[in-house]
């Protein structure tokens, strides 16, 4: 074996100040506790054909919110990456898909949410796509995945007893009227 199979790639986050501005990078690893400085994230909800969204359980690993439900994927840019080439990256890495029509939806969208032992505390722009076939996702990050309608979805995220993540449960509803804009043609079967 190698000296270079045993070096382990430390992944950075950007640190940012109360206004959005790049002030430092920090080892993710050393930055996610229970208080996390404001960072740089993005979310991302994937649709295929038939308008349903690709809905992922992240993996029991995980650091932060081990085995709960959220949208398609999310994750850091690095420093000096552009954030729609970062979620490219992590849909291909995590996911195996690649997206069509990327499209920033949210960009000025930021939480705060707490597992009771690690907390988020992100700027984290929300894109949406279309993605063609299923995913092959890699266990270490990703549990499960299920398509879902996007009304069970938007349902499931104003439930009281929620599955969804935190960041999941408030992005749901601002992305719900941007959608049709946002990927058009997109099919939409209204429950409501």
């Amino acid at each position: 074996m190698s000296s270079d199979s045993l070096v382990t790639e430390r992944e950075e986050v950007v640190l940012l100040d109360d206004a959005g501005r790049p002030v430092g990078v920090a080892d993710k690893a050393t930055v996610h506790g229970a208080t996390t400085p404001r960072h740089l994230a993005f979310s991302c909800y994937g649709f295929d054909s038939a308008g349903r969204v690709l809905v992922t359980r992240r993996a029991a690993e995980k650091r932060a919110f081990p085995l709960v439900w959220t949208g398609t994927c999310c994750g850091h840019p690095g420093p000096d990456e552009a954030i729609d080439d970062a979620v490219h990256r992590r849909l291909c890495d995590e996911l195996g898909v690649s997206a069509r029509g990327l499209t920033l939806v949210l960009p000025d969208f930021s939480y705060r949410a707490s597992d009771g032992t690690v907390e988020e505390n992100e700027l984290c722009p929300v894109y949406v796509c279309r993605i063609d076939g299923d995913p092959t996702p890699v266990p270490a990050e990703v549990a499960e995945w299920l398509w879902w309608d996007w009304d069970a979805f938007l349902a499931a995220a104003t439930a009281p007893d929620s599955i969804l993540s935190p960041w999941a449960r408030l992005q749901a509803p601002l992305l719900d009227p941007l959608l049709d804009d946002a990927l058009p043609g997109l099919p939409r079967l209204r429950t409501v």
